[in-house]
């Protein structure tokens, strides 16, 4: 088996939309007294934030992170380093609708004059690389980032009761562990997992997990924030406990940022916010030495993040995929 092939193959195996599980970390925030019990759990990291100069919206950079935890999928030992599969952008305006963007994992950019795809750049040139790379792709500050390891999306999914969703396509995908009946269901953790898990059983490969992995977003915080949910506080303690020990955040994140990220989540996701990807001009753009990449479209991305930030952009779905 090639190089390249186990690359891709290992990254099917990511966490995807796990990600967002901080957003309940954030809801539990409104349950306890005090601040300091999340405080005291937040795992925090330097090295993510760049010089950059402030920009106008507040941006959060979200990973869904294959670096094994021993929850799932095996150990730190059994598949070594990381790849940043799941990348999102979440952008909160002055005013204006918030917005939830997707980053191909195999978007072509370059670290120091060298060409790789994104989700090689943090572990490749350093947590900062990966940042400036979005940065240059938005055009915006990123203020607080968030990295989630393999478990968590399983064990959250698990601790508020299960979620909502539907895929329209019936699938049996052993890369995954995805079996699926064509139609709506309420799935438990481990499923939640592998639905944002499949891609190869997928047409549209990994812009279709994309999809998936917002839509799993949206199931989440509309379980979390849900009447049952927030009036139980054992079962939001304990997907709390779930939520934080899977993430790690930047040495400035607060209680009060993870609160804020909350209700931009909750807003990007909702019926009056901004939500898709980034545009791009070529899906399988060759490159010596990368493989296959996706070739992002500079023009109309500066176009899309200016008006996101702005808080100028209309509701509703964005990015190339949302042409199609």
């Amino acid at each position: 088996m090639s190089a390249t092939r186990t690359r891709r193959r290992r990254g099917g195996k990511h966490i995807a939309s796990m990600a967002v599980i901080i957003v309940l970390a954030a809801l539990a925030i409104a349950v306890f007294s005090g601040w300091g019990w999340i405080s005291s759990r937040l795992n925090k990291e330097n090295d993510w934030l760049t010089s950059k100069s402030r920009t106008a919206a507040t941006s959060w950079l979200i990973l869904g992170s294959d670096e094994r935890d021993g929850t799932t999928g095996g150990t730190a030992d059994d598949t070594p380093g990381f790849r940043t599969d799941t990348i999102l952008m979440l952008i909160k305006p002055k005013s204006g609708p918030s917005a939830l963007i997707s980053i191909p994992r195999d978007s072509l950019v370059q670290v120091d004059g060298q060409y790789m795809k994104i989700n090689a750049a943090a572990e490749l040139g350093g947590n900062k690389a990966l940042t400036n790379a979005v940065e240059e792709i938005s055009g915006q500050k990123i203020n607080h980032i968030a990295k989630i390891k393999f478990g968590g999306l399983q064990n959250v999914v698990n601790a508020i009761g299960g979620v909502n969703l539907c895929y329209d396509q019936t699938v049996s995908d052993p890369y995954s562990g995805l079996d699926w009946q064509a139609g709506c269901h309420t799935v438990d953790g481990g499923t939640a997992l592998a639905f944002s898990r499949m891609r190869y059983a997928d047409a549209n490969g990994d812009f279709g997990r994309a999809q998936r992995q917002r839509q799993v977003i949206a199931a989440i915080i509309a379980k979390a924030t849900a009447k049952e949910t927030l009036t139980s506080p054992a079962k939001l303690t304990k997907a709390a406990d779930a939520a934080l020990s899977a993430v790690t955040v930047d040495n400035k994140t607060s209680p009060l940022t993870l609160l804020q990220m909350a209700l931009a989540f909750k807003s990007a996701t909702g019926s009056k916010g901004v939500s898709g990807s980034v545009y791009w001009t070529d899906p399988d753009y060759a490159v010596a030495g990368v493989g296959s990449s996706v070739l992002l479209d500079d023009t109309r991305n500066a176009e899309l993040f200016s008006q996101l930030a702005a808080g100028t952009h209309a509701a509703g779905k964005v990015g190339t995929l949302s042409e199609g």
